[in-house]
């Protein structure tokens, strides 16, 4: 294979809760084309590259890519998400890409106490005059996430009045993981959220976009996180699903008293928890289209089969 894209991350740690130790982790993820028939060119965009931010820091990051590619590279996004841009140009049979990372990840700080919900919906309404909260962006409808009346309806019950929001998304995450069974190749990507939502179950994808359109059908802000599990968890936890795959979660602004932005509460509906020191972040965006984790065009190929293996590790 040939490594096309190599970085190390300079900046320093983020700063560690007392009493708590940062667990580095290995990622390696791999994804093989075999088409029916030559692809004569292909352009194709790379979203592997973890995110080296808040409480997750990146220390190393390589991309080999078979054939080499003719033309490499590299930009960074509107959210900050890293894409490694690439072209082939010669006649190939097939497409292997694979992605190792290692990442160090420390407990997220506590939050600040987050303010009722229905303060949090009057946050994100347009005010002459206010300063704008970068995460207002993450209240409307997306491509694949779009508000709905049965989806406000279904939240609700976990909404009521007074109740904090971090509280109330959380109870909202509970009810999702209970009420919907999580069922690989039960949906496929393009399956509409509103499908996933009337026929209670799918992949991690699925629970994602859900949770993202009741929260946005209530005025609040939530973006799509995509990223990696721990495959293996410590002895006496429980394996967590989604971990062979690119997984799939979601932040939830919570807006700061003082107006001076938002926090992100990252929450695990396919899991019921609070992502940790085990999911390792990648991209985030507003639904699973803003972060395909390889994206493009080919010019022939006929049909193809398609394998991705993850691997997420201890170093």
């Amino acid at each position: 294979m040939n490594s096309i894209l190599r970085s190390e991350a300079t900046e320093a740690p983020a700063p560690t809760p007392a009493g708590a130790g940062p667990a580095e982790l290995i990622v390696e993820h791999e994804t093989t084309y075999a088409y029916g028939s030559a692809v004569e060119l292909a352009h194709h965009i790379a979203m592997l590259e973890p995110r080296g931010d808040g409480a997750q820091e990146l220390l190393d990051f390589a991309l080999h890519i078979d054939p080499a590619p003719a033309r490499v590279q590299q930009r960074v996004d509107t959210w900050g998400n890293a894409l490694g841009h690439f072209s082939l140009t010669v006649p190939h049979e097939s497409l292997c890409v694979r992605a190792v990372s290692r990442v160090r990840l420390a407990p997220s700080p506590p939050l600040p106490p987050a303010m009722p919900w229905e303060a949090a919906r009057e946050h994100w309404r347009y005010q002459a005059g206010r300063p704008l909260d970068a995460a207002a962006e993450f209240v409307y409808d997306s491509g694949l996430v779009g508000r709905a009346a049965v989806l406000q309806a279904w939240a609700a019950p976990s909404f009521v009045a007074g109740r904090p929001l971090d509280e109330a998304a959380c109870a909202l995450m509970h009810r999702l993981h209970e009420e919907f069974t999580y069922e690989p190749a039960s949906t496929e990507v393009d399956t509409p959220m509103l499908q996933a939502f009337e026929q209670k179950r799918g992949v991690c994808q699925d629970f994602a976009h859900v949770m993202i359109g009741a929260l946005r059908s209530l005025g609040l802000a939530a973006r799509y996180v995509s990223g990696y599990l721990l495959t293996d968890p410590p002895p006496g936890q429980p394996r967590l699903q989604g971990a062979d795959a690119s997984h799939a979660w979601v932040a939830v602004a919570l807006p700061r008293a003082d107006g001076s932005g938002s926090d992100w509460l990252e929450l695990d509906p396919t899991n019921d928890c609070v992502a940790g020191t085990g999911h390792v972040r990648v991209a985030h965006g507003r639904d699973y289209r803003d972060v395909t984790p390889l994206s493009g065009v080919i010019r022939g190929g006929g049909r193809h089969t398609l394998t991705v293996r993850v691997s997420t590790r201890p170093a």
